[in-house]
């Protein structure tokens, strides 16, 4: 019989001593004609006695599989080896499974139940199959033994020590549904007794192979009962620290790209049932201490750097209602996460607390949220100046348009106020910015800033400094000078510096500093050039920073030669602003495809460029 399948899965009886083969013959060893050809009629699994694999019967004749029944045998013969091999533990599979259901569903002995399920698992766990059907009907199994009496008052003790026996199949296997409410159950009634190394595994194997909790809300509902079950332990907090570092793994970066996500979207579905129909303002209530482990969850899972950035971005715009956020105790959690998105130097993360729309107060951004005049998180006033003010600080270093970040935070001007009268450098320098760039707009408006400047000793040089730059910016465009001016092959940061103290450079148009061994900081000298049109840093460590500086401030620059420079993608991209750039060299540089694609829509009005020896190339 050629096919891969003999059909014997059904009830009924067959003539013994029939023989299956693909011509449909077969002589015995005593040379006696025996009936050979197709079954005909099913044959049930619990009248086969033995069964087994007949290596070798002649040398023309193998790979067969006798059955042995009460009144004689049946031969199988498979066209080779391997589907031989299948039909027999196939066979083996399925009679056993019946055997069990039938054992594990009538016993009444609960001891001899276990020990036939402690069997039942070992057999499941060393079949070489894989088939969906090995899969489900050990748990199906299992299932409708947890779901026996499960109103009963010894349910929950009777469910702990199947899913004891259970647990290597527990581990190997992913739970469908109905047992994840079960297990789930479980962890609810009996949080302190609940089993729960055998209950890890599994929840581990949801974490890392679910892909949509909305098609399985038992699953999530299984993760989040079984880490309250943690939480509710004497150690407690160092059972879900350590549940979430295992979850991780040990290596720098996670092997599971789904763990992260459904870790985090358990933790805030959590809070958010918690704390949404409560009502505002907050009062503390003993309840919330069984939630507070998955704001915990959300603290623990920023100590990993790629996980850091999927925390970042389930956290933008704000997911927490305003109850959840009023709650000291979650708030101060909240502040650690934060903290820890505002000092993370990648893009992709601390980005995540200022959304395109920042200001706005809906949807709100996390800069909205922790605004020290009217804040959604219950911090504390000076942790809210501090942890605003770290946020601003990164964003100010990274953003590409500083100018118009803060036109579009114009409106917490007040916030800027509070937060530069503690002496924070990031508020000082952003007031100070709003000076030289005219975002402050109003006479008014300004004398409010140069008072808050001058509110501290830190504020009072911030405008200092920023006097002098003025000064020096009107001197230099009072000066005549040079239009053209190239500096020689060993000239430095401090060559350039010197060079603009000492001579008259208003007119100065075109600079050439190409091979020399000048670096971003120049930057801070070359935009006190008004009139420079053309900049030539060919082959200098000039790099994104400086970049930034020069878009920032030389917004009449034309032609601009960054050839074998180390600039990348973040500095490339704050070249977008400068509208009158018509000669760009990026020759040899770290341009992406990409950011180049996104730099001409910019700037459609650039004539040439050189991009050769890049990836856009």
């Amino acid at each position: 019989m050629k096919s891969t399948n003999p059909r014997l899965a059904y009830g009924g009886l067959i003539d013994y001593g029939l023989v299956l083969r693909g011509d449909r013959q077969w002589v015995d060893k005593d040379n006696n004609q025996r009936p050979s050809g197709l079954l005909e009629r099913p044959l049930s699994y619990s009248c086969m006695q033995e069964v087994y694999c007949i290596s070798r019967w002649d040398p023309a004749r193998k790979y067969c599989l006798r059955i042995v029944m009460p009144h004689g045998s049946l031969l199988l013969q498979a066209n080779d080896a391997y589907t031989r091999d299948q039909w027999y533990y196939s066979i083996v599979w399925r009679r056993n499974m019946i055997r069990y259901r039938n054992f594990l569903t009538k016993s009444v002995r609960r001891e001899v139940v276990l020990k036939e399920l402690k069997n039942m698992v070992d057999f499941a766990m060393t079949t070489p199959l894989q088939d969906e059907s090995v899969t489900r009907a050990p748990l199906q199994i299992l299932t409708d033994l947890i779901s026996e009496e499960k109103e009963s008052p010894g349910w929950e003790e009777w469910a702990e020590n199947i899913s004891s026996v259970a647990a290597p199949l527990l581990a190997e296997r992913c739970v469908n549904g109905e047992l994840c409410a079960l297990l789930a159950r479980l962890c609810r009634h009996r949080p302190r007794s609940a089993p729960l190394p055998a209950l890890a595994p599994p929840v581990r194997r949801v974490l890392t192979r679910n892909v949509d909790f909305g098609k399985a809300p038992h699953a999530r509902q299984f993760v989040k009962d079984y880490i309250s079950a943690l939480s509710a332990h004497n150690s407690g907090k160092s059972l879900v620290r350590r549940f979430v570092e295992v979850t991780h793994g040990s290596r720098a970066a996670c092997p599971h790209p789904r763990a992260a996500p459904n870790l985090a979207s358990v933790a805030l579905a959590a809070i958010d049932d918690h704390y949404r129909e409560r009502p505002t303002p907050h009062v503390c209530h003993d309840a919330e201490q069984d939630v507070l482990c998955f704001a915990d969850i959300l603290e623990h899972m920023c100590e990993y750097d790629d996980w850091l950035v999927v925390v970042g971005g389930v956290l933008q715009p704000v997911p927490f209602s305003v109850s959840a956020m009023s709650c000291p105790q979650v708030a101060a959690r909240l502040g650690n996460v934060l903290n820890r998105l505002a000092h993370d130097p990648r893009c992709a993360v601390h980005t995540c607390v200022a959304h395109a729309r920042a200001a706005r107060p809906s949807p709100p951004s996390w800069l909205r949220a922790t605004a020290p005049t009217d804040p959604l998180v219950a911090l504390g006033h000076e942790q809210l100046c501090q942890l605003w003010g770290d946020m601003l600080k990164t964003l100010l270093s990274c953003c590409s348009k500083r100018k118009s970040f803060l036109q579009s935070m114009s409106k917490h001007l007040p916030d800027f106020v509070i937060v530069a009268l503690t002496g924070h450098p990031a508020a000082l320098e952003i007031l100070c910015l709003m000076l030289e760039w005219e975002v402050a707009s109003g006479e008014q408006t300004q004398l409010e800033i140069i008072a808050a400047l001058q509110g501290t000793e830190v504020g009072k040089q911030y405008y200092r400094d920023l006097c002098e730059r003025q000064q020096t910016l009107q001197r230099l465009q009072a000066q005549g000078g040079p239009r053209r001016l190239a500096l020689p092959v060993r000239a430095t940061d401090a060559d350039v510096a010197a060079l603009l103290e000492a001579g008259a450079l208003g007119n100065l148009e075109c600079l050439s500093l190409a091979f020399t061994s000048v670096t971003s900081a120049c930057a801070y000298h070359l935009i006190k050039l008004p009139s420079l049109r053309y900049l030539n840093l060919w082959a200098t460590k000039f790099g994104d920073s400086g970049v930034q500086l020069i878009a920032e401030h030389l917004p009449r620059l034309q032609v601009l030669n960054l050839c074998e420079t180390p600039v990348s993608d973040k500095g490339i991209e704050a070249l977008s602003g400068l509208s009158s750039l018509r000669r760009l060299n990026l020759n040899s540089t770290k341009l992406s495809a990409e950011a180049f694609e996104l730099l001409r829509k910019r700037l459609p009005h650039l004539q040439e460029y050189d991009i050769r020896y890049t990836e856009a190339w």
